[in-house]
């Protein structure tokens, strides 16, 4: 069945900046003006155990005026739409769920009689809604300013949120619009709806780091649909890992990166097909903000995994308190400095792009034949020939892995990661019973040999981080012993990461024997 499709972006807005959003140039030079405030009341609809929600579906009623509207909507997968949602309306005569409508939509699939009867509203969202109606380019474009709460029995929360809906015309032109308010007032790319609120009240949970989502991708797709997909889960998770990165913390900082990294290996993954102006100028600000996160990253492992174990019970030893009172400071500064990077209007900016890139970007629309033949292409072939010779890079440069210098290690490392997400991009492109069994075996020896590699890579930051703690070049009698007492706690540190490198080498030997051994799970 084909449903309507809803194309829109959530934007973020503080109560503090309302004020100047409906000041800002922007929604002054509309000319026929905002229409008047309307207030929407909207229940939420699922079972005590969230069924609903786990197959991917919201189900709502809403008030509006004297009309009551039912809303089924679907994702076709967690973090793959963005903006883009199958949506399903009908007016009801009272205000309770009718689920005699839901025939003919996704959620029919799954409405057995059991699940009907369990169904009954869980929580609701009360807002205040002001819609300007904005022309740009031959386009129509809906938005929209909520501000509002939503609730769940006597728990609550603020929603504060910009929505564009693109109700005719070019997608190109939404993002137009997007960048323009946020060039005028300080907003940011949301991927959190009003329902994602309202279960984490039902549930009692606070924010927690997002990880990788699965990713669904069929034989037959284009590469373009494929990256597009590929690309908006990668994008997902780098907002919806955004304001605990802000608040410091350290697993959405890293799920964070996580997210950058798997976006630049899908665009290193797809060769020619997604390049073009826009393209250079999103690597490089892609690496621009992996660089400002990294130094807190690399503090942070390095605390954990080597100072703590290492210094336990011994802070009355020489220099080992000044050099764990050094390194909590410098950690401090490096969180602080991934901070405002993600506040500053730079990253802001970016995932606007980004979001606009992967939608409507040059690389869309290629003017050559032999570009378009690559981006129609059916994702299982060009997955199929790139695995495979990336597989054939790393069996061919890992053969002396002993003799290698960490530079070298550290490249076929990267190597190692960008095939493993590849394996994770394109698990279901290949469903055959056999594909599944050898990808699992494929992906379990080519995690083993990413976690070895990444040891020795671990080993060799640590060490830089070590001889720069060592730094002896105080002057004065207290300040150079204490210099003095500190270099030498930073020299059993390192020490002691020597020290396994020669066990944590064998280990990358052994996993990258497996790996050889692995059978593609393309073929």
């Amino acid at each position: 069945m084909t449903a309507p499709r809803e194309i829109e972006l959530k934007l973020e807005v503080s109560e503090q900046a309302l004020s100047q959003l409906t000041r800002s140039p922007l929604l002054l030079g509309i000319r026929n003006g905002a229409r008047r405030p309307a207030s929407l009341v909207s229940v939420y609809y699922d079972t005590d155990t969230q069924k609903l929600r786990k197959h991917g579906f919201t189900l709502r009623v809403r008030r509006i005026g004297s009309r009551n509207v039912q809303t089924i909507k679907r994702v076709s997968g967690a973090g793959t739409a963005l903006m883009d949602r199958c949506e399903w309306e009908h007016n009801v005569a009272g205000g309770e769920a009718d689920l005699a409508l839901a025939r003919d939509t996704g959620l029919e699939s799954i409405l057995s009689k059991k699940l009907q009867a369990k169904i009954k509203p869980l929580f609701e969202t009360r807002v205040r809604r002001k819609v300007y109606p904005i022309e740009s380019g031959g386009s129509d474009i809906e938005l929209s300013i909520d501000k509002g709460t939503v609730v769940a029995g006597r728990q609550s929360s603020p929603i504060c949120e910009v929505e564009l809906e693109l109700k005719r015309g070019d997608a190109t032109e939404l993002f137009k619009v997007a960048r323009t308010l946020a060039e005028q007032v300080p907003i940011q790319l949301s991927v959190t709806s009003k329902s994602e609120r309202g279960y984490e009240l039902v549930n009692g949970s606070k924010p927690k780091a997002v990880g990788a989502t699965p990713i669904a991708i069929a034989p037959a797709a284009s590469c373009q649909a494929a990256f597009q997909t590929i690309a908006r889960a990668c994008l997902h998770q780098i907002v919806a890992n955004q304001d605990l990165t802000r608040n410091g913390d350290p697993e959405g900082l890293h799920q964070t990166r996580v997210g950058l990294r798997r976006l630049r290996a899908a665009i290193s993954l797809f060769g020619e097909m997604p390049l073009g102006p826009q393209s250079v100028t999103v690597k490089r600000e892609l690496k621009w903000i992996s660089g400002e996160l990294g130094p807190a990253r690399e503090l942070d492992v390095f605390i954990k995994g080597v100072v703590n174990p290492a210094t336990a019970g011994k802070s009355q030893q020489p220099g080992v308190a000044t050099l764990t009172r050094n390194l909590r400071h410098r950690r401090s500064e490096a969180f602080g400095r991934a901070r405002s990077a993600m506040e500053s209007g730079r990253f802001r900016m970016l995932v606007l792009d980004i979001a606009a890139w992967i939608e409507a970007g040059d690389w869309t629309c290629p003017d050559d034949d032999h570009a378009r033949a690559n981006r129609d292409r059916p994702i299982a072939i060009s997955a199929a020939a790139e695995m495979q010779r990336r597989r054939k890079k790393i069996m061919k440069r890992g053969k002396t892995l002993a003799e290698l210098d960490p530079a070298r290690l550290h490249r076929i490392r990267i190597q190692a990661k960008k095939l493993r997400y590849a394996s994770e991009f394109f698990a279901v492109t290949f469903p055959s019973k056999k594909a599944v069994r050898r990808r699992k075996g494929f992906i379990a020896a080519l995690q083993a040999l990413q976690e070895t590699l990444g040891d020795l890579n671990d080993i060799s930051v640590h060490e830089r981080l070590t001889e720069r703690l060592a730094d002896v070049q105080h002057n004065g009698g207290n300040r150079k012993s204490r210099g003095a007492n500190k270099a030498f706690a930073a020299g059993r540190l390192s020490g002691r990461e020597e020290a396994r490198v020669v066990s944590v080498l064998k280990d990358a030997e052994r996993a990258y024997a497996r790996f050889i051994k692995a059978r593609p799970f393309w073929k």
